[in-house]
C-alpha cells in the first residue's frame, strides 16, 4: 500500500516516517510528506495512495474538511487521522468508527490499523453499477436502491445522521446546500465550531457509502457547501409525476393505466423515515394522488362501474382517512344500492374522525345531501 502524510509538523512527518517504515506486518511505502495541506492534497491527486495519514489539527483548514475534499478526489481512499489526545474528538471518533491514532503513537498501534484497513479493503463489496443501465431509486415509503434487474442492494450508513444528510441532500439533488443549513438541520444545538467537526465525519462516512455505486451518486463539495449530482438514476417519484402528466383524458380505453399509476404510489414520500424537512414534498405528492384517484373513483361510479369506484373508494380512505370528499362518495354510492345502514355507519364515522382529528363538524354540502337524502 501507498501511504502520504500530512501534518504541519516536520518531526512528527518525520516520526510517523519512521514508524511506518519499520512495520513488517503490512507492506506500505511512504510516498510524500507534506507540511502544507494544499500541496498534500496535490499529491493525493497525483500519487493515488491507499492511504492518508493526515493531522486534524491542521493551520489552514480543518483535517476533517481536507478528509472529505481528498474523498471527493478519490473515493476508495483510506484515511487515519492523526491527533493529540483529545477527549471529545476521540469520543466522536469511536462513536463514529473512524480510523484514527493518537499522539504519542507506537509502531503496535499503527500495525494494527493497517491491518484493519487492509482487512477491510478485502472485504470491499465489488462496484455494483458495471452496467450502463440506469440504477433505480425508491423514495416512496422509504429509501431503496435497485440493480437494473431489481435486485435490492444495501446502502449501509455509519450513523442515521448519514442517512438523513444524503436524504436531505437527495431531497435538494443538484442544487448547492449551504453548510450551515445542514448544521442547523442536523446539530441544531451545537454552534457552528462543533457542528462543522460533525459534518465533515459525516460526509466522509456518505463518501464511504457510496463507493460501491462508482460515479451514479456524486457528492460534489464548495467551499460553502455540497450538492448531490445524480448519473443514470431512475427515482421513482420522478418516474410516477412523469408518468402522470402524460396520462390521456380519462375514458374507458385509460382508466386501466390510471388504476396502475395510484397502484404504483407504494406509500408516502420517505413515508417511514418521518422527517419533518420532507413534509411538504409527502404532502404535494399526496395529494397529486388524491385526486387522481378521486378522478377515477368519479368516473367508475358515473360510468357503472359502482364495485370498482367502491373498491378505490375505500383504497384513497385507508390514506386519507380526514378526507371528506371520500367519505360522501362512499355514501352516494351506499345510498345507490339501497344500503341505508351502511350510509348512517359511514356519516356517522366521517363525523367523529373529523370531530377527534379535527375538530371541526362536516361541511354544509355534505350535511345537506345527508340530510336531503335521510329526510331529516
Amino acid at each position: 500500500m501507498k501511504a502520504i502524510l500530512i501534518d504541519d509538523e516536520r518531526l512528527a512527518l518525520d516520526y510517523l516516517t519512521k514508524q511506518l517504515n519499520g512495520i513488517t506486518e503490512v507492506s506500505i511505502g511512504v510516498v510524500g510528506s507534506y507540511m502544507d495541506p494544499l500541496e498534500g492534497k496535490a499529491a493525493v491527486a497525483e500519487q493515488q495512495p491507499d492511504i492518508v495519514f493526515l493531522d486534524i489539527h491542521l493551520p489552514e483548514i480543518s483535517g476533517l474538511e481536507l478528509a472529505e475534499q481528498l474523498l471527493e478526489l478519490r473515493p476508495q481512499l483510506h484515511i487515519v487521522f492523526v491527533t493529540a489526545y483529545d477527549d471529545y474528538a476521540v469520543k466522536a471518533f469511536e462513536l463514529n468508527a473512524i480510523d484514527y491514532v493518537v499522539k504519542p503513537f507506537s509502531r503496535d498501534r499503527l500495525a494494527k490499523t493497517l491491518v484493519r484497513i487492509r482487512q477491510r479493503s478485502a472485504e470491499t463489496p465489488p462496484v455494483v453499477t458495471t452496467a450502463d443501465r440506469p440504477l433505480g431509486v425508491r423514495l416512496f415509503r422509504q429509501l431503496l436502491v435497485e440493480s437494473a434487474s431489481g435486485e435490492v442492494l444495501s446502502m449501509n450508513w455509519r450513523t442515521s445522521r448519514a442517512q438523513e444528510l444524503f436524504l436531505y441532500l437527495m431531497h435538494h439533488r443538484g442544487r448547492l446546500v449551504r453548510k450551515e443549513e445542514l448544521a442547523e438541520l442536523l446539530w441544531p444545538d451545537f454552534d457552528l465550531k462543533r457542528a462543522y467537526p460533525q459534518l465533515y465525519t459525516t460526509v466522509y462516512h456518505i463518501r464511504k457509502a457510496l463507493e460501491a455505486y462508482g460515479e451514479r451518486f456524486q457528492l460534489v463539495s464548495a467551499s460553502d457547501g455540497y450538492r448531490l449530482e445524480l448519473d443514470r438514476v431512475d427515482l421513482d417519484v420522478e418516474q410516477w409525476e412523469r408518468e402522470l402528466r402524460e396520462l390521456p383524458a380519462l375514458d374507458a380505453a385509460s382508466a386501466a393505466r390510471y388504476a396502475a399509476l395510484l397502484e404504483a404510489y407504494e406509500g408516502d414520500y420517505l413515508e417511514d423515515h418521518d422527517y419533518w424537512w420532507a413534509e411538504g414534498e409527502r404532502h404535494r405528492l399526496s395529494l397529486r394522488w388524491l385526486e387522481t384517484g378521486l378522478r377515477l373513483a368519479r368516473w367508475y361510479a358515473s360510468h357503472g362501474f359502482p364495485d370498482k369506484a367502491l373498491t378505490l373508494y375505500h383504497q384513497l380512505s385507508v390514506r386519507q382517512p380526514q378526507e371528506e370528499e371520500l367519505h360522501l362518495g362512499l355514501m352516494q354510492l351506499y345510498a345507490a344500492a339501497g344500503n341505508r345502514a351502511a350510509v348512517d355507519r359511514q356519516y356517522r364515522q366521517m363525523r367523529q374522525l373529523l370531530r377527534e382529528e379535527l375538530g371541526e363538524e362536516p361541511g354544509p354540502g355534505t350535511v345537506a345531501w345527508y340530510t336531503a337524502w335521510s329526510g331529516t
